[in-house]
C-alpha cells in the first residue's frame, strides 16, 4: 500500500493505543471489578434460572388443575343434558286410561300424543324391576315379551280414548307380526316407544298398529300389532 495509507492507519490506531497504555496501570483493579461483576452475574443467573424453573412448575400445576376442572361436568350440567320433554300424560293420567298396575304397568308417562293416531311413551328401566330377579340375575335384561307389552300399552293410550273408543271395555292382544329385536334393554336404559294407528275396524273392534322403540337414539324393537276391543 502507498505511504499515505500507512500514515492513515497509524493515525486511526493511535488513540486506541494511548487508551490502552492509560488503562494499563489500573488493570489489576479492573480485573477485580470484572471478577466481582462476573460472580454477581453468575449468582443473578442462578437465581433467575431457579425462578424460571419454579414459575414453570407453578404454570404446569395450574394447567393440570385447569384441565381437571374443565373435564369435570358436575351434577347440574349432567342433569341439564338429561332434561326430558314435559309430560303430556303423567303417570296419574296413564293410570286413568290403562287398567294395568304394578308390576305390570310399563309406561311411566306419555310425552307426545295425537288423538286417534299415535303416541310416544316412556319406560325408565331400573335395576329394581321385578323381572330382573329371574331374567337374569347375573346379567339383567328386560324380557323381549315385556318390551312388546310396554309398546302395546302405549298403543292402548291411543285406542282407549276418543275418537277410537270411549275407554270402556278391555283391550286385548290379537296378534303380532314382524317383531324384531335389535339390542338388549338393560337397567339404566330409557325405552322411548312410538305406536301409530294403521287401521281401525269399529264394527269388529279391531285395531292395527305399527310400533318402534329406541334407547339412546338406537332402535331396539320394531313390529306390527293387532288388538281387539271387548266390552
Amino acid at each position: 500500500p502507498p505511504p499515505a495509507a500507512h500514515a492513515m492507519s497509524v493515525l486511526l490506531l493511535l488513540p486506541l493505543l494511548l487508551h490502552a497504555v492509560a488503562a494499563y496501570t489500573g488493570i489489576g483493579a479492573a480485573a477485580s471489578r470484572v471478577t466481582i461483576a462476573s460472580n454477581a452475574a453468575g449468582a443473578l443467573s442462578a437465581v433467575s434460572r431457579h425462578a424460571v424453573a419454579r414459575q414453570a412448575v407453578v404454570c404446569m400445576e395450574e394447567s393440570e388443575a385447569s384441565e381437571e376442572e374443565s373435564s369435570w361436568n358436575g351434577a347440574a350440567k349432567w342433569s341439564d343434558s338429561f332434561k326430558e320433554p314435559e309430560a303430556v300424560f303423567s303417570i296419574e293420567r296413564v293410570k286413568e286410561i290403562l287398567p294395568h298396575r304394578y308390576p305390570f304397568l310399563l309406561v311411566d308417562k306419555v310425552i307426545e300424543f295425537e288423538a286417534g293416531k299415535r303416541a310416544v311413551g316412556i319406560k325408565k328401566v331400573t335395576a329394581n324391576e321385578e323381572f330382573f330377579n329371574g331374567h337374569f340375575p347375573a346379567r339383567p335384561i328386560m324380557p323381549g315379551v315385556l318390551q312388546v307389552e310396554a309398546m302395546a300399552q302405549v298403543g292402548g293410550i291411543v285406542a282407549l280414548q276418543e275418537p277410537i273408543t270411549d275407554g270402556k271395555g278391555d283391550f286385548f292382544f290379537a296378534g303380532v307380526n314382524s317383531i324384531k329385536w335389535r339390542r338388549p334393554v338393560v337397567p339404566g336404559d330409557t325405552l322411548v316407544m312410538e305406536m301409530e294407528l294403521t287401521a281401525f275396524k269399529a264394527r269388529f273392534g279391531l285395531v292395527k298398529m305399527k310400533g318402534v322403540a329406541y334407547v339412546d337414539g338406537q332402535k331396539v324393537l320394531e313390529g306390527e300389532f293387532q288388538f281387539a276391543m271387548v266390552k
